[in-house]
């Protein structure tokens, strides 16, 4: 595929493939382990999915089902995206912080 480069960009700016890092050892620190290296989606997945031929041919052989499964994929990305954005804005304790008596 001599597109390969510039099909994994376009996977990444869709949301579809973040980057993220996971390092369980900043946890023990009270850090959170969890860093998204991506920046927010800026490319539709239509964009990205529509350059590869099998979804090409999905769309010609069964519009309908194609544009339904894109559906299901675009929520699924958005969905993914912020689920992990708001595990790296966690804050994380070091377990060894006293529970605050009311």
């Amino acid at each position: 595929m001599k597109l390969g480069l510039k099909q994994q960009d376009l996977a990444v700016k869709s949301g579809v493939w973040p980057l993220y890092r996971y390092n369980p050892d900043l946890a023990a620190q009270g850090q959170n382990p969890l860093s998204i290296d991506s920046k927010e989606p800026t490319v539709s997945v239509e964009e990205y999915a529509y350059n590869e031929t099998r979804y090409r041919m999905l769309l010609q052989s069964n519009e309908e089902r194609a544009e339904m499964l894109m559906a299901k994929a675009k929520h699924d990305a958005a969905s993914r995206w912020n689920l992990y954005q708001q595990m790296a804005e966690m804050h994380y304790g070091n377990g060894k912080e006293e529970p605050k008596e009311e």
